[in-house]
């Protein structure tokens, strides 16, 4: 089961798992940089235009990124749940909790869909001639939430593809390397939630 399980040219499985592991740190690291300048970003925006970036954030809709922070959390308790069964050998149980995790981000994509469409109307989107916002530091706030909300919306995105691509059932003889590189994904999920979980708090609740 082993030999099958490895990918040249690693000759040993813990190496390859060794392997795996740094590299996914290592892209997660990239990860935490990229939306590490625009929590930079924002801070910097708060700190000199205080008053304007309160009041940005109060017209934000709250509620919806509650209840999307409620979904990617349960979703990543799936994940973790999922990882556990596959680790265990119970596929079935795995590709379940799997397409329910895939099914509350795939709600998450449709609630921040939403939330565009009605901030359209609003007319608070930057740069298109119907929008409210003259310049100045409410449409400043305004470029950095699309900029930050539609970055990790791409990350969800591509979260759901590495999720869905672990359903498809493998062979038995695949089973450890099955539970490494879902261990991986796991970890991406987890930092896409993790990324939310700041982006939430940051954009929508600052007071």
């Amino acid at each position: 089961m082993s030999e099958r399980a490895l990918h040249d040219p690693f000759t040993r499985l813990d190496r390859q798992r060794e392997a795996d592991r740094l590299g996914m740190l290592l892209f997660l690291g990239s990860e935490v940089m990229l939306f590490g300048g625009l929590f930079a970003a924002a801070m910097v925006l708060r700190l000199q235009h205080s008053h304007d970036y309160i009041a940005a954030s109060k017209e934000m809709h709250y509620w919806l990124g509650g209840i999307n922070t409620a979904v990617l959390l349960t979703s990543s308790a799936l994940v973790a749940g999922a990882l556990e069964a596959t680790r265990a050998g119970r596929a079935r149980l795995s590709g379940w909790l799997l397409g329910f995790a895939i099914a509350l981000g795939l709600a998450f994509l449709a609630i921040k869909g939403t939330e565009y469409a009605i901030e359209w109307r609003e007319g608070v989107v930057p740069r298109f001639s119907d929008a409210k916002l003259h310049g100045g530091p409410h449409e400043l706030f305004m470029v950095l939430y699309f900029c930050a909300t539609g970055l990790h919306a791409l990350h969800v995105t591509g979260g759901l593809t590495l999720l869905g691509m672990m359903i498809w059932p493998k062979g038995a003889a695949r089973a450890e390397r099955e539970a490494t590189t879902l261990g991986n994904v796991a970890l991406y999920w987890h930092l896409v939630d993790l990324i939310w979980i700041f982006l939430y708090p940051t954009l929508y609740l600052a007071r």
